[in-house]
């Protein structure tokens, strides 16, 4: 294989331009110049990666340490370029792109993932606060837009980051707090129980006492009515005295009486506390039943609140995860700081005199911020 000379054919090209002679040749249109660049301009996209194709085709199979060499003395590339033609083949199937973009673009732009490197070069991109393409851009301008998208992209996963672990923070004491609330609301609810059945058994026992105290009553005043009815009978041999007789049954039918308007008395006052005793049983009742209501409403809102604690987390985790929400926060923050540093430029000419050239950057600023909010209407 025949060395590639560069020095030879450039000296060849110079002997071809002296043996045409010294005739003056009339200038072309700058249409057809601009047509011919395109075109050696897509050659040259075309040969950049034909030519990486054949450097790793060659250096697979070159052993090892015949690379370097190789490259120097047969091909007359430095190690360097080789890598980046290489590197463009591999990276790079079109070569319109590389001819679109140029070589160097092309190598810049390789810092981004494969998948994400076409939507970038499609996507406009604010740049020094113009909004450009990427082939309308200067090398410096394309390193500082991925700079810049590098950064905005390290800030989200840091934001996300953060907000992951306060979401799954909040998890953690949602889910104790669930657990703890759990635990109180069955605590309280087998208390309750407990309770609850010590006051159906008091009422039922009430119930019970009521209805035998009634019954007794009831009993009682008709045997009351019996022995105020008749009197009561004497059993004598011989009536010696009938007066006497009838005193005799008169006072065994008062005293059998008062016996029992005693018993009667006993047992109405036993019936009220039976009354009394199941009232208070309902009323407990009752009072539990609404107590066990706000307590599982106080439960519920609780377990609601910390739902929508949750909840709240999670969306703003959706928004930290939004790149056009970062972005817009890197831009917000950077125009904070640009306000700040001009309102500080018109303090210092007003400090140091000059009210008039304060008042024109005044006057500026307050333009730009009208222009924004006719712009944001």
């Amino acid at each position: 294989m025949e060395e590639y000379k560069g020095t030879e054919m450039q000296e060849q090209e110079a002997a071809a331009m002296e043996t045409a002679g010294v005739n003056e040749v009339a200038p072309r249109s700058i249409e057809v110049i601009t047509a011919e660049i395109w075109l050696y301009k897509q050659q040259a996209g075309a040969a950049i990666l034909e030519i990486g194709r054949r450097l790793n085709e060659a250096k697979a199979q070159l052993s090892h340490g015949e690379w370097l060499p190789w490259l120097e003395e047969k091909v007359e590339f430095s190690e360097v370029t080789a890598q980046r033609f290489m590197r463009l083949a591999r990276e790079y199937e079109n070569p319109s792109l590389v001819t679109d973009l140029g070589a160097s673009k092309a190598l810049q732009l390789l810092a981004l993932p494969a998948s994400e490197r076409g939507e970038f070069i499609a996507e406009k991109h604010e740049v020094n606060g113009q909004e450009k393409t990427v082939m309308e851009m200067s090398k410096r301008e394309l390193a500082q837009a991925i700079k810049e998208r590098d950064e905005a992209r390290q800030k989200a996963e840091e934001l996300e980051k953060t907000m992951e672990e306060q979401l799954e923070e909040q998890r953690t004491v949602y889910d104790t707090d669930m657990a703890e609330i759990q635990g109180r609301l069955e605590e309280a609810e087998n208390r309750a129980a407990g309770y609850a059945k010590k006051l159906e058994d008091a009422k039922a026992k009430a119930a019970a006492d009521l209805e035998k105290a009634q019954e007794d009553i009831d009993s009682l005043k008709a045997e009351l009515m019996e022995v105020t009815a008749e009197p009561a009978p004497v059993a004598v041999e011989t009536v010696v005295d009938e007066e006497a007789v009838k005193a005799a049954a008169e006072e065994a039918r008062k005293e059998a009486a008062e016996k029992l308007k005693a018993k009667i008395e006993k047992a109405e006052k036993a019936k009220e506390r039976a009354e009394q005793a199941k009232a208070k049983a309902e009323q407990d009742l009752a009072a539990m039943k609404v107590a066990q209501e706000e307590a599982q409403a106080i439960a519920n809102q609780e377990k609601k609140n910390l739902a929508e604690q949750v909840q709240a987390l999670q969306k703003k985790l959706a928004v930290a995860s939004s790149s056009e929400m970062t972005i817009f926060k890197l831009h917000f923050e950077q125009g904070q700081t640009s306000i700040n540093k001009m309102t500080e430029c018109i303090e210092k000419m007003m400090e140091a005199g000059d009210g008039e050239g304060a008042g024109k950057l005044r006057n500026a600023l307050a333009a730009l911020l009208t222009t924004t909010l006719e712009v944001l209407k």
